[in-house]
């Protein structure tokens, strides 16, 4: 049996969990269910534009839940084709396809007695979906290639950036399946709802990165904070973070001044990609947003930035065209055939 939680009673359910950045009253009603949810077992599902810090609240969720002594795992859903992904949350046996050459424990057996992090989880194909329901309500599945079935606990919580009801309307994500995982859901607010937390995290990532590269805190100039303040940060805290490591590195002296900021943020270019109509400049604006709030370590970026904006290009076309495939595979300019096959790798 999971050990007891970690005592919430001193705690206001609002206030702020150590770890997590910020006291706006923007954030405290997701530390307020962040508490209360974990003390249960019940699935959760984070929803918040890329870069809000769900992967923080559900390692919150965790660490504060009986289960807090088991192991955390997470998946990023969107960064593996169909049949890895099956492979990685499920595990395969040694034959089961190509290259299975021994046997593999997956991901919610390594989460035994603890917490399975699915994050993207809209990113998954019907057949998946289909398997993550069973686990949920069955605590079951079997390895891919394997009859044998394997019990499991292990408690979900799942994210997505993207309106996942209005993915389940229009019939891309299984109604039963969000019902399962929506037991509670948590929004987090993007950075622009709380710009009274920006000075507190400029101080938090300027004092981490001062110490990786081993120098004394920068100072913020009055003018730099304004300008990261009056910012729009459409990859939110992540952005944030990595300008702030940007100026660490890029500062000849003790101070963050606007000149070490990007031209963006310092108001010498449009603020918005959407503000050019030159498709070039629109697409490297795109890559370099996805560079920038990507995890330093990515070394997925095509996946995570090529193969998203192909996805969700079809995806529109095809709602474009009323699902009709002709039309879309015209619209788009390319083979039927190529559309078939894309439509199925990105379970559309």
């Amino acid at each position: 049996m999971p050990p007891s939680p970690p005592s919430n009673d001193l705690q206001p359910t609002g206030a702020p969990i150590p770890e997590l950045i910020g006291g706006g009253a923007a954030m405290e009603e997701v530390y307020r269910l962040t508490r209360r949810v974990a003390r249960s077992n019940a699935s959760v599902l984070l929803l918040g534009e890329t870069g809000t810090g769900k992967e923080l609240i559900a390692k919150a969720i965790h660490r504060l839940s009986p289960r807090g002594s088991g192991p955390f795992v997470r998946v990023n859903c969107g960064a593996l084709a169909e049949n890895l992904l099956e492979s990685e949350l499920f595990g395969h046996v040694r034959g089961a396809f190509t290259g299975a050459v021994d046997n593999r424990t997956g991901r919610f057996e390594a989460a035994h007695t603890g917490t399975i992090f699915l994050d993207e989880i809209d990113s998954t194909s019907p057949k998946l979906q289909i398997k993550l329901l069973r686990v949920l309500q069955e605590h079951e599945f079997e390895r891919v290639g394997d009859t044998h079935t394997v019990g499991v606990d292990v408690r979900v919580i799942a994210a997505c950036n993207r309106d996942l009801l209005g993915e389940t309307e229009a019939g891309r994500f299984r109604e039963d399946l969000y019902y399962r995982l929506n037991v509670v859901s948590i929004r987090l607010p993007p950075l622009i709802e709380r710009r009274e937390d920006i000075p507190a995290l400029v101080e938090h990532f300027l004092r981490i990165y001062a110490a990786e590269n081993d120098r004394d805190p920068l100072r913020v100039s009055p003018a730099a904070m304004r300008a990261l303040r009056d910012y729009d940060w459409p990859g939110n805290v992540r952005e944030l973070q990595n300008y702030v490591e940007r100026a660490v590195v890029l500062a000849p002296g003790g101070e963050l001044t606007v000149d070490l900021l990007p031209d963006t943020i310092s108001g010498q270019t449009p603020r918005r990609p959407g503000r050019t109509s030159d498709p070039a400049a629109l697409a490297a604006e795109l890559v370099r947003r996805g560079i920038a709030v990507a995890p330093p370590d990515a070394e997925n970026l095509h996946a995570l930035i090529v193969d998203r904006v192909e996805r969700e290009l079809i995806a529109q076309v095809l709602a474009a065209c009323d699902g009709v495939r002709v039309k879309a595979a015209d619209r788009l300019g390319v083979n039927r055939n190529t559309l078939h096959k894309k439509i199925k790798d990105y379970g559309l």
